[in-house]
């Protein structure tokens, strides 16, 4: 039986680890066709139960929600579970997402949510007895003024959205962050949307997901294409706000930046006085580490001779045998650790494993 010293078993399992991260980091490609089904998602089933929901179904506002906490468990470890342009920007901006994913995002995300709402059209289409198909994605569309179910004008809707799509995206960055319980995090922001949906019913019929509002305009009348364009603004805007907000109070950044200055400010004379030190100590722990050696083996030649080589050994399992399926998966990891394995690797959070 081959002695293994703590600090090889340490270098072993932290190479055997870094090579399952690398070989499981997914793709540009994979990670957009998550992002596009899980819009597909979010977008067929919220948009098809706030068109036929009858008065017996589940509230539109909940469907959207639960969606959203579907989407982000079943996609989230690829790609980390955005499904909205505003978090994906928020993400971007607080630097927990790579700049160089938002527009590949982005694209799929509105090609699954069309390809949802188009879904939903052939759907309709089929049915001999529905005749204004345009009016039931016009009843589900994102308007203001006129097209307000309580007639809130523009500026009133602006602000409405920019408010509650800032707060969406702090949910999320909050409930991604490494020091919360990020299991939970799918629940936290699909239940803050649902909620954030059912105040802005009758304002602007719900929208802070962009690309739920493009879904709904392109088989709407005119009007709905013609104010699209403040559905993707006001959420933008506030995206941008959340994601200065997180990135300001990120004490990460600050905390690595001191430890840099201090590093570079030591002078030449105390690395060599910390090298002498180094040197004794080295002298005295290879000393007393011979002894305990020596006292180590017998221990443990006696312990073998008692006990069967096959008797299963007890201890804390390494990190290769611990289960994958963490809660970190759903999140994207900060921008200065994702550069160490891949850029924006799910997994830790994505919530970047």
């Amino acid at each position: 039986m081959t002695p293994t010293t703590t600090a090889g078993a340490t270098a072993d399992t932290a190479s055997t680890t870094t090579y399952d991260d690398a070989v499981r980091a997914p793709g540009l490609a994979a990670r957009s066709i998550a992002e596009g089904a899980g819009s597909f998602l979010v977008i067929l089933a919220g948009l098809g139960a706030t068109m036929l929901a009858t008065e017996t179904a589940l509230q539109p506002t909940l469907v959207f929600g639960f969606a959203v906490i579907a989407a982000m468990i079943a996609f989230g470890y690829v790609s980390g579970g955005h499904f909205n342009p505003a978090i994906t920007v928020g993400s971007a901006v607080a630097g927990r997402t790579d700049w160089k994913l938002v527009a590949p995002y982005v694209v799929a995300q509105v090609l699954g949510a069309v390809a949802a709402s188009g879904l939903i059209w052939l759907v309709l289409s089929a049915n001999a007895q529905l005749t204004n198909i345009q009016g039931f994605f016009s009843s589900a569309s994102n308007g203001f003024g006129e097209h307000s179910a309580a007639q809130f004008p523009l500026t009133s809707a602006f602000l409405l959205e920019v408010v509650a799509s800032a707060l969406l995206v702090a949910v999320f960055l909050g409930a991604g962050s490494p020091r919360a319980r990020r299991d939970l995090a799918p629940f936290a922001v699909g239940l803050t949307y649902a909620g954030l949906l059912s105040f802005l019913l009758p304002v602007t019929n719900g929208g802070i997901n962009p690309v739920r509002a493009a879904a709904s305009a392109i088989f709407a009348e005119t009007w709905a294409l013609e104010q699209l364009w403040l559905f993707w603004a006001a959420p933008i805007v506030g995206a941008l706000i959340a994601g200065l907000i997180f990135r300001s109070v990120d004490t990460r950044r600050p905390v690595r930046a001191s430890a840099q200055v201090l590093e570079a400010e030591t002078p030449a004379s105390a690395g060599a006085t910390a090298q002498d030190t180094a040197q004794d100590n080295g002298q005295q722990t290879a000393q007393e580490t011979g002894q305990q050696t020596g006292q180590g083996t017998a221990r443990e030649t006696a312990h073998q001779t008692a006990v069967p080589q096959d008797a299963p050994q007890d201890g804390p399992a390494t990190a290769a045998e611990q289960p994958s399926g963490d809660a970190a998966a759903f999140f994207d990891k900060p921008a200065s650790q994702g550069r160490e394995a891949s850029s924006d690797a799910p997994g830790t959070s994505g919530p970047v494993r």
